[in-house]
């Protein structure tokens, strides 16, 4: 492994994960231990398989180790670190990929002390594809997702439920005023928690979806969410980013139906908006990212900075981007940065304690692009690097 430390700006590999594994979904991916540590629970194989396995990363010696594997296999779950130091896992979708989803009511919580899955209680309603926050008072908020609705339909839903760890358990909060998946979610400085675009289902069949362009807001205070601005276009595989200001940044994402006048627009989204709360949530057009991109990962670097990377274009079935780029909230500009040595979509990125970028996992091909035509071509790989 190289010493990425010695070359700033560059990515460097680091230790392959035990796996190769898909981690897609807002809510989904890495969290950083309290000691530093990094941990992956759930996700999926090449063939959207639900996977139990977990991952500790260790940035001492750059290497990964399994931990104990979760009860229950998931993906699409979410995965929250919570005030104590432990970590939430909620729902999901498990078993192999079928339509409609098989989604999960049950919760784990992970002791980093221990090493220890332990249940969490179970949800009012199963859910897959939602959102997870962490809130002051050390609570858990989880809104939306998709359920089964029939045997032949999915659903989106517009409830949210609160999880209390020192119940513990989970209660039913004031839902959503609009029904989203697949949506994420930015926790805001003043306690409230913003959410923005995302999916809902509109058909029978597995295609039948559209993205969103509407937010709103939870205020914890009150149990109720707030319309609060609209994004100036739908935007679903997007990611929200608070900003230093408490501002917040939407980058990317696609529209999976089609636009306004009924139109499809196959290329992903190079815009990017900002959203500030002293202006009454309006959302307001930043400078274009270098290219456009849909499940990609956003996270705001120590400098202030937000640095993008990776992601793809699902709709033209072009997966694996290299290129990142960086985003000065000062001057509200973009700069292309060196791309990862392997390009991903649907993969795991978290800052480390030392503000080195990890990312790891993820898809590199998908579709006609793989070798044989299959859904996805995988990587275990992981890389770093200081910015």
């Amino acid at each position: 492994m190289t010493d990425d430390r010695r070359n700033p700006g560059r990515w460097s590999a680091a230790g392959p994960l035990p796996w190769e594994r898909i981690l897609s979904g807002a809510a989904s991916g890495a969290v950083r231990l309290a000691d530093g540590r990094v941990l992956i629970a759930g996700g999926a194989d090449a063939a959207l398989t639900a996977q139990d396995g977990t991952a500790l990363f260790d940035p001492r010696d750059g290497a990964w180790s399994q931990g104990r594997p979760l009860a229950t296999a998931r993906r699409m779950h979410s995965t929250t670190l919570l005030a104590d130091g432990r970590v939430l896992v909620t729902g999901g979708f498990t078993g192999p990929d079928a339509f409609p989803v098989r989604p999960l009511a049950t919760a784990e919580v992970y002791d980093p002390a221990s090493g220890d899955w332990s249940p969490a209680g179970e949800l009012h309603e199963a859910r897959c594809g939602h959102s997870a926050t962490l809130l002051p008072d050390g609570r858990v908020l989880v809104a939306g997702g998709t359920v089964r609705r029939s045997a032949g339909s999915e659903r989106t839903l517009y409830s949210a439920e609160l999880f209390d760890p020192l119940a513990p358990g989970w209660t039913k909060a004031g839902g959503m005023t609009d029904a989203r998946s697949y949506h994420p979610a930015a926790a805001l400085p003043d306690g409230r928690v913003l959410v923005a675009g995302g999916w809902v289902a509109t058909r029978r069949d597995w295609r039948g979806g559209s993205a969103l362009a509407y937010g709103e807001c939870y205020d914890p205070a009150t149990d109720a969410w707030t319309p609060t601005g609209s994004l100036s276009a739908p935007r679903s595989g997007h990611e929200l980013t608070v900003l230093a200001d408490g501002s917040v940044l939407a980058t990317g994402g696609g529209e999976d139906d089609g636009g306004a006048d009924g139109r499809l627009d196959p290329y992903c989204r190079a815009t990017a908006e900002r959203w500030y709360p002293a202006t009454g949530g309006r959302w307001t057009r930043e400078s274009d990212m270098p290219c456009g991109r849909t499940q990609h990962r956003a996270v705001r670097l120590r400098t202030g900075e937000v640095l993008v990377m990776g992601g793809g274009n699902h709709l033209l079935g072009d997966a694996g981007y290299r290129s990142s780029a960086r985003y000065d909230p000062e001057t509200r500009h973009w700069t292309a940065v060196p791309g990862m040595t392997v390009g991903r979509t649907d993969f795991a990125a978290v800052v480390l304690s030392d503000g080195r970028v990890l990312v790891a996992g993820g898809t590199v091909r998908s579709g006609p692009a793989t070798p044989t035509g299959a859904p996805h071509l995988l990587t275990s790989t992981s890389e770093l690097c200081v910015l």
